[in-house]
């Protein structure tokens, strides 16, 4: 009994001169001029609104953090706008973008909220977490003092 090929056949996405052929070659620009209609509105709204993280991604691009706060509140500001492009699906949308101050205010200002939150946040902890520390050394001073006032009457001290 002979043993089983393994299956290493190439797709006929090729006709054997290694080529498309005419057929081939239409379907594949029908497909990309549909693709790109339809996505069309949303890369030209993703690169107008995500320009401050690429700002972000290019002056700094060790810094993840930096990155992935800005990024993340940046698309939160992308989102009012993609919605809009949903609702309406007219491939004009995306160009009209820069007639709506609004939509590019909120979107770039979402970005800049998210810079003053990873500049600002971890000052905010650290104030935070030493005004803590702070309180609970008080609690613990003044129940110390409490105490000894308590036992200073009770205990007697030596005089040796």
């Amino acid at each position: 009994m002979k043993a089983p090929k393994p299956l290493t056949s190439k797709p006929n996405s090729k006709s054997a001169n290694g080529k498309f052929n005419s057929f081939q070659k239409f379907l594949l620009f029908l497909g990309l001029m549909i693709v790109s209609f339809t996505i069309l509105p949303v890369v030209v709204v993703l690169f107008i609104g995500l320009l401050p993280t690429l700002t972000a991604v290019v002056t700094d691009t060790k810094n993840v953090n930096k990155i992935t706060t800005i990024g993340c509140l940046n698309m939160s500001g992308l989102i009012i706008c993609l919605h809009h492009i949903f609702i309406q699906l007219t491939s004009h949308t995306p160009f009209a973008i820069r007639d709506n101050i609004q939509d590019i205010i909120i979107m770039l200002s979402a970005a800049a909220f998210g810079a003053v939150l990873y500049y600002s946040l971890p000052d905010l902890f650290v104030f935070i977490f030493k005004n803590s520390a702070q309180h609970r050394l008080k609690v613990i001073n003044n129940r110390l003092n409490r105490f000894a006032e308590n036992w200073s009457n009770i205990i007697p001290e030596k005089n040796d």
